[in-house]
């Protein structure tokens, strides 16, 4: 009797139908993947640098600026022409024969400025600029990855969890009925003073802790479906109900494999790698700094409403920029993102080497699981057998009724011990598969 009252959940297999909508693992991995606010962020994130990449090419391509200045003279300006600065004809003589003075009058003026570049030395370091944008846009996709990994683990552990809980609430509305029946049993042996009162009350303690477990199951449930709700970015209050548990497969996999996996797929391995190319991209950039910037360039001027000066200037030629000395700026530079480089290496070992820790902890967990279950599994095995021959015995009335619930709560425990052990099995595979790299 001690037994059955210390029992905290019981599982039976038989289930109760809520009438709730059924959401399967796969429909809740889906839904969550389309719709988590997370996820969606991440992708928003690739998006932007998508962008940033079609910006950066865009630098290869003629530079167009066009300036318009509105100026009001705050002094009059004149332009003093010295006696004979235009040449000397001997039929009219020096141009102009005296010095002459032109005023400009205080006036508004107005000019445009137009000019033209095109980006000759400069498109090799703008093509490392457009590689280091696409770098970022893969490392993007590599934290995307990421977050759809993390997702799908935090589902799959809510929902095997909700499962768990499921499963329990219902085997404890069953040891309700167990408890029922218990206390008209032992309400009967009082009255027939073949039993102590003591043990009435300790059976009405037993189904009251009973009563006890269901709701806060209840709560637990609630709890873990808003969770879900969350993670799926749904309404917190949409009810559902999971399927039943899954029966366990075989995966063979052993540990060195698993490792070779992880390596090859895990989403911070790549964004470590791909970081050290975008450094030596970067390194690369600054170096190319030495090289003089030549664009060959278009210039157009015109003023309006300003006298003496041309009404239209427009040349065409080579701009050169370099700036020669600089004090050793460039050579620092250089040296520090020598330094990020190696930062980066380094990053890359140690991601590597975290990841064939935290795999060789997960593949050690998942074997502990599987052998976990198959203990159980011989356990319901045996407590089955001894409930047939209990029933039999009962049948023949060589043990009491009371001795027979017992054993169908011994059965019950076992049951529940199994279902305990396979969704730990479940959620140790799913931790397993994320370590893996794999959804």
């Amino acid at each position: 009797m001690r037994r059955l009252l210390v029992l905290p959940v019981l599982f039976l297999a038989t289930a109760l139908c809520w009438g709730q909508d059924e959401l399967t693992l796969e429909q809740a991995i889906a839904l969550a993947l389309k719709s988590n606010r997370i996820v969606r962020a991440a992708q928003l994130e690739v998006m932007k640098a998508d962008d940033q990449v079609l910006v950066a090419r865009t630098y290869r391509l003629p530079q167009f600026n066009v300036r318009l200045y509105e100026l009001q003279l705050l002094a009059r300006s004149n332009f003093l022409f010295p006696a004979g600065v235009f040449g000397l004809f001997p039929p009219i003589g020096s141009i102009p024969p005296i010095n002459t003075p032109v005023n400009i009058a205080r006036r508004p003026a107005s000019i445009i400025f137009a000019q033209a570049n095109q980006p000759i030395s400069q498109l090799g370091r703008i093509k490392l600029g457009v590689q280091l944008q696409e770098l970022a846009s893969q490392i993007a996709k590599e934290k995307l990855r990421s977050e759809e990994n993390n997702l799908t683990s935090q589902v799959k552990t809510a929902y095997y969890n909700l499962l768990q809980t499921q499963s329990a609430l219902e085997a404890t509305e069953e040891a309700l009925k167990l408890f029922r029946e218990l206390n008209r049993v032992a309400g009967e042996g009082l009255s027939q003073q073949v039993i102590l009162k003591s043990d009435v009350l300790e059976a009405q303690a037993g189904m009251a802790k009973t009563e006890l477990d269901a709701v806060m199951l209840r709560n637990t449930g609630a709890t873990l479906k808003e969770r879900i709700n969350g993670l799926l970015a749904r309404d917190l209050n949409t009810d559902f109900k999971v399927r039943g548990a899954l029966d366990p497969t075989d995966w063979e996999l052993d540990m060195t494999a698993a490792r070779a996996r992880a390596l090859e797929q895990r989403p911070e391995l790549r964004e470590a790698k791909l970081k050290v190319q975008q450094a030596e991209k970067d390194y690369r950039m600054k170096k190319r700094e030495y090289i003089p910037d030549v664009s060959l360039t278009f210039n157009y001027l015109s003023p309006f409403n300003v006298q003496v000066v041309p009404k239209n200037l427009a040349g065409a030629g080579f701009a050169i920029n370099w700036d020669v000395f600089d004090f050793g700026r460039r050579k620092h530079e250089l040296a520090a993102k020598s330094r990020t480089i190696e930062q980066a290496g380094a990053a890359v070992d140690e991601t590597s080497a975290q990841i064939m820790v935290d795999v060789g902890n997960r593949f050690r967990k998942f074997q502990e699981a599987r052998q976990q279950l198959r203990v159980t599994s011989l356990a319901r095995d045996v407590a089955q057998e001894k409930v047939r021959v209990g029933l039999d015995r009962y049948q023949q009335k060589a043990v009491l009724l009371k001795d027979v619930l017992q054993l169908q709560t011994s059965l019950a425990e076992s049951r529940y011990k199994y279902q305990e052990s396979l969704l730990a099995f479940w959620s140790a595979r799913a931790e397993l598969e994320k370590a893996m790299g794999e959804r």
